[in-house]
């Protein structure tokens, strides 16, 4: 497993950082927003977004002096897929089938 992809795991691993994940799919937050949608301290929060942003399935900017998190859902997809294909090369035919069943 390349490094990227077993720090994207490592991230995965925890619920925590997978439930940010799901609130972060619905659009950009601020810390403080996701600080708020959980019921932990700030700087586990921090911990946990610097998780995800070492792992490079969140981003980060600054607006004034907020700081704005918004999902990277392609280098997740990407990792997801490599993986998939790499244990599981069947996944692809698979794929293929779910997706003629459902457009024939």
């Amino acid at each position: 497993m390349m490094k990227a992809e077993a720090a994207i795991f490592r991230a995965l691993a925890d619920a925590t950082r997978r439930q940010i994940l799901c609130e972060l799919a619905e659009g950009e937050l601020a810390a403080g927003e996701i600080c708020a949608k959980f019921d932990i301290t700030g700087p586990s929060i921090s911990r946990h977004l610097a998780i995800l942003k070492n792992a490079e399935l969140v981003s980060e900017r600054r607006e004034g002096n907020r700081i704005i998190y918004r999902l990277e859902p392609d280098d997740l997809a990407i990792s997801m897929s490599n993986f998939l294909s790499a244990v599981c090369p069947q996944q692809m035919v698979l794929r293929r089938k779910i997706g003629r069943r459902a457009h024939g």
